[in-house]
């Protein structure tokens, strides 16, 4: 049995246990989601030690997210987080993704146990990001949305990590990369196994299959999951595609010069803090309107770029870099809050789970499509408007059925 809290939380303030928690959650947030782009802030070593062909990039990426996909899906379907306490699942998922990403490191690894590998810690992944929003969605009842925006702030922090500690010199090895990326991910699951289960968990007393099905009959739960899959359309594509962006903005400008990987961390760590802020901003105007507003933000970069590619002034074009990196991952917090204030509290875990799973189904296609149109034809900017048609699709799910004057409150 789940003991019942003995306090209650007046607006939005939070208890003083509270704020000694959430430290740990967001901290070991930071720690376990730093397994995702480990791959990716060694590619040129892995590419080196092991043969690989140009595409590695967007097949491993792929592979964690085919991964972190199969992990969602078989957590959802036997509710796993809602059956047992989260923390243990995230202690869990932790230990066995470090040891899987530490797998890379391997001599006698090839392009298909490197993929097999990241698929796997993609699949324990599932078990950190979903399960850590899970965990602060059980402590924090009013003011989730900030909650969730320093949770889903060090999932940011945590995936640009790996190009911080490729740019901090060539003298360490890519497999200390690795191993420390596995180390952090590793302590963040024995910080997290310390802490009891939250006062408003609400554990679900027998499994039902059917529960990730039955969370999209209401009709508000359905407009924050579309708009998240329009989210998700974009994000880790862009993500993903940052250094390609970078490096090809420095072949068509040579005057200019600037560390690619210190500027990928930048531009993809500088979600964080966005997050934290788009999070503090919803509660004075609400998390439907902030998202909505953020997706039209990232959706406008998206169609800029290609314009962008031809500035000459590398200063504007880094500043625009950072300003998209800001607004393309502000709103997942919030499209999250979304999910979890209109799901069932016994299914909350299971609704966060079965969401995230669709959404990075969508950025399978999403980095596969843009992925071969670089490398079947010349690398054009025109094909980075792919990334457009997600936010499209997410903001009119969002404004769909509402008023033009809502709407224009909005824009």
């Amino acid at each position: 049995m789940v003991k019942k809290s003995n306090y209650s939380i007046p607006g939005d303030a939070v208890p003083p246990i509270h704020r000694r928690i959430l430290p740990v959650i967001v901290f070991a947030q930071f720690c376990g989601t730093s397994l995702w782009f480990a791959s990716n802030g060694i590619l040129d070593d892995l590419s080196t030690a092991f043969h690989l062909h140009g595409s590695a990039l967007e097949h491993l990426t792929a592979a964690v997210q085919l991964g972190f996909i199969a992990g969602t899906l078989v957590f959802a379907l036997f509710t796993l987080v809602d059956r047992y306490s989260p923390s243990r699942v995230f202690f869990w998922s932790a230990f066995l993704g470090a040891v899987f990403n530490l797998g890379m490191i391997w001599d006698g690894n090839t392009i298909s146990t490197l993929l097999l590998l990241r698929f796997a810690t993609g699949f324990f992944l599932a078990g950190i990001y979903p399960v850590g929003m899970k965990i602060a969605s059980d402590y924090f009842d009013k003011g989730l949305g900030v909650s969730l925006g320093y949770l889903v702030g060090a999932l940011v922090v945590g995936t640009a990590f790996p190009h911080i500690l490729r740019s901090s010199g060539e003298s360490i090895p890519w497999q200390w990369i690795a191993g420390i990326t596995s180390l952090l991910a590793l302590t963040g699951g024995v910080l997290v196994a310390f802490l009891p289960d939250g006062p408003f968990r609400k554990p679900m007393p027998s499994p039902d299959i059917t529960a990730c099905f039955k969370v999209f009959k209401n009709p508000g739960f359905r407009s924050a999951s579309f708009g998240y899959f329009g989210h998700m359309w974009e994000l880790y594509t862009f993500w993903a595609f940052v250094p390609v962006i970078l490096t090809t903005y420095l072949q068509w400008h040579p005057e200019p010069d600037f560390p690619i990987s210190l500027w990928a961390f930048f531009i993809i760590g500088v979600g964080g803090p966005a997050c934290v802020f788009g999070g503090y901003l919803s509660k004075r105007f609400g998390e439907k309107k902030i998202a909505t507003l953020s997706l039209i933000l990232s959706g406008i970069c998206c169609l800029v770029l290609p314009w962008a590619f031809t500035w000459e002034d590398a200063s504007w074009f880094l500043a625009f870099l950072l300003f998209w990196g800001m607004v393309v991952i502000s709103d997942s917090p919030l499209f999250s809050t979304l999910v979890a204030r209109n799901a069932p509290p016994s299914q909350k875990g299971t609704a966060l789970t079965i969401v995230t799973s669709i959404g990075f189904a969508i950025t399978i296609l999403s980095l596969e499509i843009l992925g071969r149109l670089q490398h079947t034809t010349p690398p054009q900017p025109e094909t980075y408007l792919l990334l457009a048609f997600g936010p499209v699709c997410g903001v009119l799910a969002l404004l769909k059925r509402r008023g033009k004057k809502e709407i224009k409150e909005v824009l």
